[in-house]
């Protein structure tokens, strides 16, 4: 597959990946591989990023249209996002309510 589906299903930014993974393709046996043993590499990307979108998204508890709509459609890193959600603008918070009223919704559905 290529670098940029492995490194989608992996959950991780591909341009912060190392240029072998970036350059080359990766079989469905080696994404299994990094998935069950992930290389210090891969785990130091997941833990500190730069991020993906879905997953600032996910970690911020709010939609990717709403990273859109606050101008912050880009990577993030770990510690960016801690301090967003630790000194939260007046956004974030809008947004995580509505993602949590909509999902309330749809659950008494």
């Amino acid at each position: 597959m290529k670098p940029e589906t492995a490194a989608k299903k992996l959950g991780i930014y591909l341009p912060a990946a190392p240029e072998d993974f970036q350059n080359n393709a990766v079989t469905h046996a080696e994404l299994r591989e990094l998935q069950q043993n992930p290389p210090e590499w891969l785990a130091r990307l997941r833990r500190e990023g730069p991020h993906p979108r879905p997953v600032v998204a996910q970690k911020l508890g709010i939609s990717i249209s709403a990273l859109k709509r606050a101008e912050l459609d880009k990577p993030l890193t770990t510690a960016e996002i801690k301090e967003l959600l630790a000194d939260q603008p007046e956004w974030l918070g809008a947004e995580r309510q509505k993602l949590a009223e909509n999902r309330n919704a749809e659950n008494a559905e």
